[in-house]
């Protein structure tokens, strides 16, 4: 089993930008990650200061290259249970071992986890076979690409109806063609009227499916089989955690359904950190990439606290430094 000081489990923006700083401060790190980043649909990442358009696989295989060249350790595989070790010894330090799928395991000091969301989506024809491409989630990642088009927003299950028109009042200021598509959900007056006011136009029969001509979104189709002409539409997920690897190991979880974590990413079980999506479904890339920054300063911190006193009982002994 190799023993490492943290093990960081996934290697999206905030799992690479963790490893990147606690490589640099010359601890022995190891990425495990499955090699199925959230945004892999995506042709281009927005709004990261200074990778701006940059392809998502452009920036992670540039992440990677970056911890690998301070001796950081990518490791190809995905994680199946971590599993915190018995305390033994005058110190009781904590120490965790981390078992992939294929059997091999890590020991490790401390661990980052960083395993983002899954984006649960309408199931109707067509939606997942565009998504990340002309059927979008995020305004502030896309919404300028599809500035002054003709775009939809689709409503999700009934009990996100108000988040759906939420986005639809957001998107509307990067187009004046806005059409929101109830999807059979039933609207108040007031809604009505707010839509009317900002010349957001409604259709109210069910989505049946999605137009798509020459792998290019034209359209979505309605119950009746009239088909309202749009080039992208928005519609806004359900964001469904992958945090079962900190759910079992008990750490603490809010009111919200999310685990909860400290300013740092630190969760209530100690040794275990967590950034990104795993925890924050509204971070974008450059918010996951901030988090796991933050998170990875603390864990050096925990660490030194946890060396000093060894180091001073190993001074009173006259053991060498």
């Amino acid at each position: 089993m190799n023993t490492c000081d943290v093990v960081v489990v996934g290697g999206g923006a905030a799992g690479l930008s963790a490893a990147l700083v606690l490589t640099r401060a010359r601890r022995n790190v190891a990425v495990v990650d499955s090699g199925q980043p959230r945004n892999a649909p995506a042709a281009h990442m927005q709004g990261f200061l200074g990778s701006d358009g940059v392809p998502p696989g452009e920036l992670l295989a540039a992440g990677r290259s970056e911890v690998a060249g301070y001796g950081g350790h990518l490791v190809s595989g995905t994680v199946a249970t971590i599993t915190e070790c018995a305390q033994t010894g005058a110190h009781a330090l904590r120490r965790f071992n981390v078992t992939l799928e294929d059997g091999s395991a890590l020991r490790t000091r401390r661990v980052l986890v960083t395993t983002g969301l899954r984006d649960e989506v309408p199931d109707i024809p067509g939606v997942h076979e565009r998504w990340g491409r002309d059927l979008l989630h995020c305004p502030y990642c896309h919404g300028y690409e599809a500035r002054d088009q003709p775009v939809g927003v689709l409503a999700g299950d009934p009990a996100t109806t108000a988040e759906s028109l939420a986005h639809a009042h957001i998107i509307r200021q990067w187009s004046d063609d806005v059409v929101f598509f109830a999807n059979g959900a039933t609207l108040t007056a007031a809604q009505r009227e707010q839509l009317v006011a900002r010349a957001i136009g409604v259709v109210n029969e069910p989505v049946v499916s999605l137009a798509v001509d020459g792998d290019r979104l034209t359209g979505v189709v309605v119950a009746g089989g009239r088909v309202v002409p749009r080039t992208a539409v928005f519609v806004r997920p359900r964001f469904a955690p992958n945090d079962s690897l900190l759910v079992d190991l008990g750490c603490a979880v809010r009111d919200t359904g999310w685990v909860h974590v400290d300013a740092t990413g630190a969760t209530s079980v100690p040794g275990i950190w967590a950034a990104g999506n795993a925890t924050n479904p509204r971070a974008q890339v450059i918010t996951a990439a901030g988090e796991g920054s933050a998170a990875a300063i603390a864990i050096n911190n925990d660490l030194v606290d946890e060396d000093l006193p060894i180091a001073v009982a190993n001074f009173r002994l006259g053991l060498p430094i």
